[in-house]
């Protein structure tokens, strides 16, 4: 019969240790970002090829999260397997790309044995050990130190401190070479096209708008009468008010209706220019639909108009239309 297993408060105790003792080597490793890691930076920046990253193990698993951060911030890299690379694998591997090994003792037998294949070829070779005298730092063109004082592991075996210290370097490796290419938020936009983030950073006004003869609008000598009707035959819950050229002077909404009906108004003698709105807020159809979102949210309203730069009226959508495109 399986023992039955209580934690009890002194797990916490080492939970905080743990905590404690990966927060204080992932600090330390500030005052080893130096010319080496620069002479890193500087190797895969002048890459013509591509960059390929490997590790045995606890460090294969940061390897690959190394690989997988990188290309999706403007390095194309990918995971090789080193006892993959030693049956056959090697030959994806050519004189133009750079090849980033982890391992923390520098000493990874899989590794060692591909490393001579590698220099052979003229490949540039990075290494990310706990061990700046070892044979793979040493063999090195540049070497990133990710030694730490001990392991989180109360038995000191378990790689716990040592592969959150290499995948710290790999991160800030793969943000300084985001920032020296300059990559912005719609080139990780353009990697991520199937997720939420790649909507709200690809999604511009005018992919949502209404547009043409699908905008709301009367000018502004229409009756009250008249700019409800047109708010009802195009559903979005509030109307333009244009001048002869079609540039906004107002906007009515289903709010300002309710407003409206409080004071009990004649809406076939009182023209809409009496109880508009004047000076809505619009935006441009240029703009991230993420920021109409911001600004709807901001002056708490749930339509808005689309102008151009003259303030013409070039489109309109509410909130619905936000929504349906998943922008929110």
């Amino acid at each position: 019969m399986k023992k039955s297993l209580t934690a009890t408060p002194q797990a916490l105790v080492l939970a905080r240790e743990v905590i404690n003792i990966e927060a204080a080597a992932v600090q330390a490793l500030t005052q080893r970002v130096d010319d080496q890691f620069l002479r890193a930076l500087n190797i895969i920046l002048s890459c013509e090829g591509r960059v390929i990253v490997s590790g045995m193990g606890k460090s294969g698993h940061i390897a690959r999260k190394i690989a997988a951060t990188m290309s999706s911030t403007g390095t194309p890299a990918y995971f090789v397997h080193p006892g993959e690379a030693s049956h056959g694998d090697l030959g994806m591997i050519t004189s133009q790309d750079v090849f980033i090994a982890l391992s923390y003792s520098g000493e990874s037998e899989e590794l060692m044995t591909i490393v001579p294949v590698i220099k052979r070829q003229g490949a540039k070779l990075i290494s990310l050990t706990g061990n700046p005298n070892s044979t793979l730092a040493l063999a090195a063109d540049a070497h990133l130190d990710g030694s730490v004082a001990k392991e989180a592991c109360p038995m000191g075996l378990a790689p716990t401190t040592s592969t959150t210290a290499a995948l710290v370097l790999g991160d800030a490796l793969a943000m300084a070479l985001l920032d020296a290419k300059g990559f912005g938020k719609e080139d990780f936009a353009r990697s991520h096209p199937g997720g939420s983030l790649g909507r709200r950073l690809l999604t511009h006004v005018h992919d949502i708008m209404h547009s043409g003869k699908k905008i709301p609008a009367v000018e502004e000598s229409a009756m009250l009468s008249d700019a409800i009707l047109e708010m009802s035959r195009k559903g979005l819950g509030m109307t333009a008010i244009v001048d002869a050229k079609h540039h906004v002077l107002g906007i009515y909404t289903d709010g300002d209706l309710r407003r409206t009906l409080e004071k009990h108004v004649d809406f076939k003698a009182t023209p809409i220019s009496e109880v508009m709105s004047h000076n809505p807020r619009c935006i441009q159809m240029d703009a991230l639909a993420v920021e109409a979102v911001r600004l709807m949210e901001e002056k708490n309203i749930s339509q808005m108009l689309v102008v151009d730069a003259s303030n013409k009226l070039v489109g309109a959508f509410n909130m619905g239309d936000l929504l349906r495109a998943k922008v929110i």
